[in-house]
Order: C-alpha cells, then sequence, then structure tokens
C-alpha cells in the first residue's frame, strides 16, 4: 500500500521504491521471528453458490468449530447471515447465503428471488471479494451452469467477478477412469474443470480475458492432516492457510488498484456501478466520415470535373460502328480474338456509360442555374416538371454471386414507395424464420424545395430473449454557393441500453478542389453524457486521387480521448463509371495515457473480366488486425468448388478437442 501510494503521488524512481520494498522485507521478517502480531486487517468475504456445495460446511473448516448448521440431505442455510471470527489474527466475516436451486426454467424465480435478497443485504456494506463454490466431483461433460452465472451477472453486475475465488470442494473425490480404463491424472483433471467453469463464466460476462483464482476445498473429517491438526491436500498443502493467503492477496491487490485509479472495487448490481461508453469507440465512429445527401463532396466536385473535360463532341460519338456478332459466330474466333472483341466492348460500353452521366449532370447544373435566377416561381416550376416527368426509382443492385455480407440478399419486400422501404430482415447465420430472430429494416428520405434534405434509416431486430434497435437520422440544408449544414441523431442499442448520439456538421468549399468541415456531438449512455469535436478537411487531386484528415476529441465522466485520421484514396481510371478504387489509412486513439495506432487498407479491382477481387486489412500497434479477402466471379466455377471442398472438410473432418472431460460413472 505504501508502494501504491508513492506511485499515485508520482515518485516512481527505481531506487526509491526498491529502498522502501526491502525496509518492508525487513519488517515483516521481524514480526514473524517473535510471533504471530495481532493485525489490524479485516475481510468481508459473501459465499455463492448451489445447494448442497459445501458452503457452511467450508466456512465451519476455517473456523476449526461449528458456526453454522449444515446438512447433507437438505439446505441447510435458509437466511442470509454474518459469521464473524478471527482467524490467524485475521478479522473475517462471512456473508453465508441460501443455495441457489439447479439451473431451470421453473427454479429462475426462485434464484432471481435469492440474489436480489443478497444484493439488497450487502449494499450499504459490500464485501471485499467473492468466493463461489462448486464441487469437483460433479463437474463432467454434462455441467452447465451457464443460466445460473448469466442471471448472477445480470443482477450482481459484471464487477462481481473481478473478485472472485472459484472454490472447488471434494477436492479428493475419488477420480473418474480414462478412456484407457485406468483413473484420470489428478492435476490434468482439476485443471480440466476449473477451465470448463472458467469459460462458462466468459460466456456469461462475455470477455474471455477474465481469470479467476481457483482454491481446492476438502472438509471431510477423515481427510488427511499434518503434524499441527491442518488438513491437507495430494501435494501437502494446508488448504485453510493457502486461502486464507489468497484471500489477503486479493483485497490488497483491490485496495492498491482502487488507489491507482486502475479499476473500481466491487459494486453489486446496475446501480451501483453505472456502466459507461468505450471512449474510443465512440471517437472513432465521430470521426468517421458521413457523406449526407446534399452535401458537399464528391457528387459536386465529379460534375464540374467531368463536364470541364466534355469535348465539343464527344467521343462516343466519333466511334466508328461495331458489329455485333452471334453467340455461334464469337464461338469460330480465336482467342486472341475473343480477347480483342471482349476489349472493344467493354470500352465502347465505358464511353457510353461516361456520355450518360455527362449528360445527366449538364441537365442538373442547368436546372440549377434556373432555379438561382428564377428563385421566386421556383415552387411552381418544380411542380409542373414533377407532374409532368414521373419516373421509377431503380432496383436495387444485388451482387451477380451471393455475399452474406451484402444485407439485399436477405430483404424481402413489404412496402417500398418513391419515399419509403420496409424490409423485413433474415438471421444472417440462420436458415429461415424459425432461428427464433426477425426484425425490420426501413429507409425514408424527404427533399424540399428549399435546399433541404431529410433522411431516416434504421433497424430493429429481435430474438427469443433480447431487442436492438439502430437508427441514424439526418437532415442536410444547403445555401446557393454557401456552406452546407447537417445534423443528425443516432440510436444505437448497448445490452439493455441506449446510446444517444446528437451530431451536427458544417462543410465549406475553400476552393475548387477542397472542402473544410467541422462538427459537434452530444452522446448520452446512462447517466452520463459526453461531449466531442472534430475538424476535417478533404483535398481532391484531380479525378483520381483524394485525401481525407480527420482529427477530433470526446470527453465525459471525467475521462478525454483524442484522435486523428488520414485516409489516402487512389481510384481507378475509369471512374466514376467504374467503382475500383484503393485506400490506405492510418488512425491514432489516444485514451488514459495509452495510444494505439492503427492502419487500414482496402481495395477493390478486377481479376479478369468476370471476376473481382475485394482484400481489407487492418493491424494495430497491440498486434491485433484482420484479413479479408472476397472474390466473386460469374464465370469460373472453380470459386465455388473451393468453397465446397471446404465446406465439406469441415464437415467430415472433426477435431479432438484440447480438454477432455470423462463423465463420472457415479
Amino acid at each position: 500500500m505504501q508502494l501504491a501510494t508513492l506511485i499515485r503521488a508520482g515518485s516512481a524512481d527505481p531506487k526509491l521504491l526498491k529502498i522502501v520494498r526491502e525496509r518492508a522485507r525487513v519488517n515483516a521478517a521481524a514480526q514473524e521471528t517473535t510471533g504471530v502480531p495481532p493485525l489490524n486487517f479485516s475481510i468481508r468475504i459473501l459465499v455463492l453458490g448451489r445447494s448442497g456445495v459445501g458452503k457452511s460446511t467450508t466456512i465451519n473448516s476455517i473456523f476449526d468449530q461449528i458456526r453454522t448448521v449444515t446438512s447433507a440431505f437438505q439446505p441447510a442455510t435458509d437466511c442470509i447471515t454474518e459469521v464473524r471470527g478471527v482467524v490467524h489474527g485475521l478479522d473475517i466475516t462471512f456473508i453465508d447465503t441460501p443455495g441457489f436451486l439447479p439451473a431451470s426454467t421453473s427454479n429462475s424465480r426462485r434464484n432471481r428471488e435469492i440474489m436480489l435478497s443478497i444484493r439488497r443485504f450487502v449494499r450499504k456494506s459490500p464485501p471485499d471479494l467473492v468466493m463461489y463454490f462448486e464441487r469437483l466431483d460433479l463437474i463432467n461433460m454434462r455441467y452447465s451452469d451457464f443460466p445460473l452465472l448469466k442471471l448472477a451477472t445480470e443482477v450482481f453486475g459484471k464487477a462481481i467477478w473481478l473478485n472472485t475465488i472459484l472454490v472447488m470442494t471434494h477436492a479428493l473425490c475419488p477420480l473418474p477412469e480414462g478412456s484407457n480404463g485406468f483413473p484420470v491424472i489428478y492435476d490434468s483433471y482439476v485443471s480440466q474443470c476449473s477451465n470448463l467453469v472458467q469459460r462458462q463464466i466468459h460466456q456469461a460476462v462475455l470477455d474471455s480475458k477474465l481469470e479467476n483464482p481457483v482454491q481446492l476445498v476438502e472438509n471431510h473429517p477423515n481427510c488427511k492432516k499434518n503434524s499441527l491438526g491442518e488438513k491437507v491436500l495430494h501435494d501437502g498443502q494446508v488448504w485453510i492457510t493457502q486461502l486464507l493467503l489468497l484471500c489477503v492477496s486479493m483485497k490488497v491487490l483491490n485496495d492498491a488498484s482502487n488507489l491507482l485509479g486502475f479499476k473500481e472495487g466491487i459494486s453489486l448490481g446496475p446501480g451501483g456501478n453505472p456502466r459507461q461508453a468505450s471512449l474510443p469507440h465512440l471517437l472513432s465512429n465521430f470521426l468517421r466520415h458521413r457523406s449526407a445527401h446534399g452535401s458537399v463532396g464528391d457528387d459536386e466536385y465529379l460534375a464540374d470535373l467531368l463536364l470541364s473535360e466534355a469535348n465539343d463532341q464527344d467521343e462516343y460519338d466519333q466511334l466508328p460502328p461495331i458489329r455485333i456478332l452471334t453467340k455461334s459466330q464469337f464461338e469460330k474466333l480465336t482467342r486472341s480474338q475473343k480477347r480483342d472483341y471482349l476489349d472493344e466492348l467493354d470500352y465502347r460500353e465505358m464511353l457510353y456509360m461516361k456520355k450518360q452521366l455527362r449528360e445527366e449532370l449538364q441537365r442538373q447544373k442547368n436546372d440549377k442555374l434556373g432555379r438561382e435566377k428564377h428563385l421566386n416561381d421556383i415552387d411552381d416550376r418544380e411542380s409542373e416538371v414533377a407532374s409532368s416527368e414521373p419516373f421509377l426509382l431503380p432496383d436495387m443492385a444485388i451482387p451477380p454471386s451471393f455475399d452474406p455480407d451484402c444485407l439485399l440478399h436477405r430483404y424481402r419486400g413489404v412496402a417500398s414507395s418513391d419515399r419509403l422501404a420496409l424490409r423485413p430482415v433474415l438471421d444472417p447465420h440462420g436458415w429461415d424464420h424459425d432461428v427464433g430472430f426477425d426484425g425490420v429494416n426501413f429507409e425514408a428520405a424527404v427533399e424540399s424545395k428549399k435546399k433541404a434534405f431529410g433522411s431516416v434509416t434504421g433497424q430493429m431486430s429481435k430474438d427469443k430473449n433480447h431487442f436492438s434497435v439502430h437508427s441514424e437520422c439526418a437532415a442536410t440544408y444547403r445555401a446557393f454557393s454557401g456552406p452546407c449544414y447537417s445534423v443528425g441523431l443516432d440510436l444505437q442499442s448497448a445490452g439493455k441500453d441506449l446510446i444517444y448520439t446528437l451530431h451536427s456538421t458544417t462543410k465549406m468549399r475553400n476552393s475548387r478542389c477542397n472542402i473544410a468541415g467541422y462538427g459537434f456531438s452530444l452522446t448520452s449512455f446512462g447517466k452520463n453524457f459526453y461531449t466531442g469535436a472534430k475538424i476535417e478537411d478533404t483535398l481532391y487531386i484531380g479525378r483520381r486521387v483524394k485525401l481525407t484528415a480527420s482529427a477530433g476529441r470526446l470527453a465525459g465522466a471525467g475521462k478525454a480521448a483524442h484522435g486523428g485520421s488520414f485516409e489516402v484514396m487512389f481510384r481507378g481510371s475509369d471512374f466514376p463509371v467504374r467503382n475500383e478504387s484503393i485506400s490506405l489509412s492510418t488512425t491514432v486513439l489516444s485514451f488514459e495515457r495509452e495510444m494505439v495506432l492503427s492502419g487500414n487498407i482496402q481495395s477493390e479491382f478486377p481479376l479478369t473480366r468476370g471476376t473481382r477481387l475485394s482484400v481489407a486489412c487492418n493491424l494495430n500497434s497491440r498486434r491485433m488486425g484482420q484479413l479479408t479477402i472476397r472474390t466473386s466471379s460469374s464465370e469460373h466455377l472453380e470459386v465455388a468448388a473451393i468453397a465446397l471442398l471446404s465446406l465439406f472438410r469441415g464437415l467430415f473432418t472433426r477435431k479432438a478437442p484440447e480438454n477432455t472431460i470423462v463423465e463420472n460413472p457415479g
């Protein structure tokens, strides 16, 4: 504790810390030689577990006397009681609780009532640590306490597992037989049982980094004892002394962590420890480039660039006529002739699409100039155009090959119009609605006659236990030849809570190829509010190069995160007719004196005439990353054969589990 105080005060001199550490060792050795001194040290321990696992019996063994009633045939503890005493100079208080019933649907309500009563009892005086009991002889492949562990996590909160000791009673039970007919190795069996319980705790708290210490306990009266009359295990360890040392160590480490500000202590229940949002995650979403309809961005810049590149007579009109071959005529050509013929068709198609795009952009530009000159009668003229030239929205483009990440493959149209679209969403990992998952995706857009645009997109989904919603609402106003203002409200589910984010952005064109902007955000999560600000700048170099830089800060709940990003995008020579690009980006995030640098590469290009390849790769300074390679082909069946081969290999090749626990026949 003295070392923690010095570190907290900023005295991190290695020489001073070494002197303090050596002085503490000398004092401890001197006290040990004079006997056991009285310690002004108290521990409050909360005892949890199912009925019949030996909670009360373990308490009696630690005090070496009967302090609580025990029974081998029925639950012995029917109310919450405090058992206090002194063991080896330590003032220990056990909070003995009623045992939980076996995990089942019928017992869930009763277990919740027990947990709620425990939470109310310890709310005024939280425990220093928790002992969660299990019987070593009853853990096998059929062991499943996940519903009980999940319920405990919901009632007490995830923080309860940070200072929890897994106590395995009946440590000297007969070992089960292995596959060879001989008993399994004791250490291996204990390790497998501990890992099985630990994995279920990981699933309950959704955190695989949590590691709980394990202590073996044997309360049988015939347990082997040493010369001092203390019960020992197979390895000769005195489990009572070992358990007390573990409790003292965890309390000291918890107190030191609280002093250093690493983490909070045990706080039972959702109300005692309100959840806090991840500032780096919120900041990265805030820095993400948003392209709103009607905003200053790629569309206007590319329109000016394409119109300036247009010649008096379009290049497509100067091409000589070409003869379109039939299938039989095409098959008679040589391989080189086929390739030249297809290349010529692709070239003509690209020129034709570019011509159509220029004509559309020129029409839009003429309409814009007309609206600026005749602003007074713009309402009448636009209404006449709308009534005389109705048009239908194009159908959504679905990739030629199945792509599981493409949401369009999971949509079935329910209702749609030119301004509203509703689609049901199926489970991406299931076969149909029978998996118990259902949802609705909705999109709506509104455009007024005064350069104002509004859009709402979102998705609501539910399964048998949870409901989630993700929605983005945005409104944009663009003044004539002026800046663009946008405001939006995002709604996102985070467990059983909702994250509300109100953000606004202002963009202005400094020159023909430069766009600058700044934005603000206000996020509400639980009882905390987070405010953020950012600046961003976009520079275009010709049609093919785009540079984007942004920097921002997000603060709230006494903490702050800083970050920035820089992206370089190289587009194909046929852009925007054909979308081929490669982007290189780097992001740096700083939070609580820790900095994380990450890089990202995204590319999409055609391998051959009928095959496209998409590559995405990211890696950060923590040596964590992801590599995704996706290919789609409309000609080569070999790609599908590779996927089928992988599926069959996964179905018929069974990997033996590393940790196998043999069922106890008894």
